[in-house]
């Protein structure tokens, strides 16, 4: 397979998005506090090169970011065309992010988006949480052909 590297994210942000949003569901890999990696099934919606995830606050996945904020999110669904995201994650607390990104994911059509109601309470309650991810690489394959990747 090739290995592309595109010079700017606008290269692949059409098919990143395309194909991420549809997917839906990917898996995030973290490290725990004894270097261990850790995975999880997490649902972002990206706004361009932007991740955003409603999440519980309080969790394993916290800890682990607190150790190390790095994470490793993978999109497989179809295994011919993953997407790759090495991001930095790091909890957007303020009042303002979290009204925001409560809106976004109640606004967007399902199966992307959805009511976190049912899930957090509300925008409020100590256990609802957001995750800000900032890519410092984005992976787009097309396997056996081409892999694009672009770097911050």
């Amino acid at each position: 397979m090739q290995r592309v590297r595109v010079a700017s994210f606008a290269e692949i942000e059409q098919e990143f998005i395309e194909r991420v949003h549809r997917i839906v569901w990917c898996n995030v890999a973290t490290l725990d506090q004894q270097n261990r990696v850790r995975s999880r099934i997490l649902h972002p919606i990206w706004e361009g090169s932007t991740g955003w995830i409603g999440t519980r606050r309080h969790s394993p996945k916290a800890k682990d970011l607190q150790h190390n904020p790095s994470v490793s999110l993978a999109y497989v669904a179809d295994i011919a065309n993953p997407v790759y995201a090495d991001c930095l994650a790091e909890w957007a607390d303020d009042q303002e992010s979290k009204q925001r990104v409560w809106e976004m994911f109640k606004a967007v059509p399902p199966p992307l988006g959805y009511d976190p109601a049912p899930i957090f309470h509300s925008i409020d309650h100590p256990n609802f949480g957001v995750l800000k991810l900032t890519p410092w690489r984005i992976e787009v394959a097309s396997v056996p052909v081409v892999s694009r990747i672009w770097y911050r």
